[in-house]
């Protein structure tokens, strides 16, 4: 995998592949900075760079890496007080890279994909999450029903987000203990068997005259709320 952009990049060098680092290519004026110059960046143009990762969003960096290590949906189940993220079937790489991002802000222990009908750990995915994925342990479900029944076995209270008043509000749940957040694809939101094997649904409240959020900012939006009631966020009085 060839990884590009400046953040991706940067945390690719700290994260979990940074023992499979291939080479790094860098035009002259970023391969002088700090946390690349150690390095010893081969140096190259920027039509370079953008011939060698398929894009122009480079940043003036790119590094090859080993593919993503997924982790076992199990994985994620082992230990106590976990934060998992789950998501139903989004297929927007930039809607997974920035909630890939909040997650690893909140501290959440891992985050669940589908592995049909869904983006997957890319490039771009790399780049919108800003080189999250790099810490954020991450796996991919056949079946995202069957890992949520399996979650519960485990001690775990599953929240699905909807977009619908008859829904609890977001800030009302006790987030303590394990704990995993659902959210719906671009569109459609949560499927039928996917919001049945919930133990609850949560709303964010609308007040203007669009109906829905972006599962992005829901994403943060609800995020931040566990995060507060977990004692990550003192709240002004």
């Amino acid at each position: 995998m060839i990884v590009y952009g400046r953040n991706a990049v940067r945390e690719a060098l700290r994260g979990r592949r940074c023992s499979t680092l291939g080479e790094i290519l860098a035009t002259e004026a970023l391969a002088r900075e700090p946390w690349l110059a150690s390095r010893r960046p081969r140096i190259g143009s920027a039509e370079e760079i953008e011939r060698t990762c398929g894009s122009r969003e480079h940043q003036g960096v790119c590094a090859e890496l080993a593919g993503y290590p997924y982790v076992s949906t199990g994985e994620l189940l082992i230990g106590e007080e976990q934060l998992i993220v789950a998501l139903d079937e989004i297929q927007d790489p930039q809607n997974l890279g920035a909630i890939a991002r909040t997650a690893e802000c909140v501290g959440a222990s891992g985050l669940v994909i589908c592995e049909r009908r869904a983006a997957e750990i890319t490039p771009a995915v790399c780049r919108a999450s800003a080189g999250a994925v790099e810490h954020l342990r991450i796996a991919r479900a056949r079946n995202l029903a069957d890992f949520l029944l399996a979650a519960r076995r485990a001690g775990c209270w599953c929240y699905g987000t909807v977009a619908s008043a008859e829904a609890t509000d977001y800030t009302e749940p006790d987030y303590s203990g394990a704990v995993v957040v659902v959210f719906g694809g671009e569109g459609r939101g949560l499927r039928r068997r996917v919001a049945e094997s919930c133990d609850a649904l949560v709303t964010l409240p609308l007040r203007g005259r669009i109906a829905s959020l972006n599962v992005n900012a829901a994403a943060g939006a609800v995020l931040y709320e566990v995060l507060h009631q977990r004692g990550g966020l003192d709240r002004a009085p």
